[in-house]
């Protein structure tokens, strides 16, 4: 499949030192998807949708799925059914993403290190949606372990997603270095023991 870029702006900044490996967050790190979720959500949340403005969507970016349906039922005292809103949202998502866009300076770097580093995806998403997404994009195969929502019991901010890539990647926290477009990913990379580099919006640059 022919792989879709965007022109991006921005150049990314590293923390100074060696690492023995490096971890990437999907949506929003490697793959321009986040207005393509958020439609999703709109139309698979109904009436709730005026609930689920884009401010909370993009705060609560890496939390996986389902939690996201439960955190909506806790705070408005919905019933939403949990398996059955997750799976719409999942096929409207597949049904939206026709073009998914690389974030190029991101993707850039995926490849300079591919074959020379360990590299890992780590994501609150569901195996299925991300490695469709790594596969738009052509760049499933530069990955040595990719971790899904199906992988860990607690989602970002907890540390369990990029311990659990560290662990496949037999490398110890400390020495990897995470890519991350959320404060909840930034968060759960601080947990874990590890640097992070915060990857800005591919639309504005910050």
């Amino acid at each position: 499949m022919s792989e879709q870029t965007k022109h991006c702006s921005f150049s990314l900044e590293l923390p100074a030192g060696e690492f023995d490996a490096f971890i990437f967050d999907c949506d929003g790190t490697l793959a321009d998807t986040m207005p393509t979720h958020f439609k999703a959500w709109q139309i698979a949340l109904g009436s709730a949708a005026n609930d689920f403005p884009e401010a909370m969507f993009y705060m609560l970016g890496g939390v996986p799925t389902a939690r996201v349906v439960e955190i909506l039922n806790e705070r408005h005292g919905y019933n939403l059914p949990v398996d059955e809103t997750v799976e719409h949202k999942e096929k409207l998502f597949l049904e939206l993403s026709v073009e998914i866009a690389a974030i190029e300076p991101v993707v850039a770097l995926a490849r300079e290190w591919h074959g020379r580093k360990p590299l890992a995806v780590a994501s609150g998403g569901h195996r299925r949606i991300v490695h469709n997404t790594l596969k738009a994009l052509g760049i499933c195969h530069l990955f040595d372990a990719i971790v899904c929502s199906e992988d860990y019991s607690r989602g970002k901010p907890h540390p369990d997603p990029f311990l659990e890539a560290a662990r496949r990647l037999g490398v110890t926290a400390e020495k990897c270095l995470v890519f991350e477009d959320t404060t909840t990913g930034i968060q759960a990379a601080t947990a874990a023991g590890m640097a992070s580099v915060l990857v800005p919006c591919p639309r504005t640059g910050v």
